[in-house]
């Protein structure tokens, strides 16, 4: 890229809510990353429920060489949505690329840990990382790379279970690590982006104590242009 020319736009690329509070944090994370890359047009996209849907977005995109946009997926793990939806969106453009979703990152697993001390888990007792849920393996993976991670740094169990979709469900990890603990506390940790639908399911899990999800953070944008610049890196 020469001085002059315009670096590669970035598409911050997340699921789509209904819940007003949900589409709220997403765009704080948009404009965040916007008023952090001034000379950067970055835009907001998403894969489901509304639009701008992330196809759109790129097709929009000014064609340039050798790269002339960057799609970062504003999503946790790495599931059907990154792997299929934005891999598809950017399969016809050989001047944009797709990044790989937010985790798992060491920072994310900071926020869940802020989140459990300011929510008063019990130091030491049994968590429960509850993540959207997803049918694809890799993302299943990535969740519970980041269990491991947590776990190892909070000193205790922590299990993995989903707000949707694979077994087990929130609510029954809960039950069951409440039975097996004599009514020990149990904290379901969200692992969820933004407040909406799914962090309404874990509100309702039976916990003992629910963390919030990891938005709003500042940490999040720092990952959305870390994944950016590498790929502006890798890309030449």
């Amino acid at each position: 890229m020469s001085p002059h020319s315009q670096p590669p736009a970035l598409v911050v690329c997340a699921h789509g809510t209904r819940d007003p509070a949900g589409r709220a944090a997403v765009r704080a994370v948009v404009d965040e990353v916007a008023a952090l890359l001034p000379e950067v047009a970055v835009h907001e996209a998403f894969v489901d429920v509304h639009s701008p849907f992330v196809a759109d977005v790129v097709a929009g995109l000014p064609s340039g060489e050798p790269l002339s946009g960057v799609v970062v997926p504003l999503l946790l793990a790495g599931g059907f949505h990154v792997h299929v939806d934005i891999a598809q969106a950017v399969a016809a453009r050989t001047d944009v690329v797709a990044t790989p979703a937010l985790g798992p990152d060491d920072r994310l697993v900071d926020v869940v840990l802020d989140r459990l001390l300011v929510s008063g888990a019990p130091a030491g007792g049994v968590v429960v990382l509850a993540p959207a849920g997803s049918s694809d393996e890799r993302a299943q993976a990535d969740s519970a790379e980041v269990a491991g991670r947590v776990a190892r740094r909070w000193g205790a169990p922590v299990l993995l279970a989903y707000a949707a979709g694979p077994q087990p469900a929130v609510a029954d990890a809960v039950r069951e690590a409440q039975e097996a603990g004599g009514g020990a506390p149990v904290t379901v940790a969200s692992y969820l982006l933004a407040p909406g639908f799914f962090q309404g399911r874990l509100e309702t899990s039976g916990a003992d104590v629910v963390t919030g999800p990891v938005l709003p953070d500042p940490r999040v944008a720092e990952i959305v242009i870390d994944r950016y610049r590498a790929a502006v890196s890798a890309a030449g």
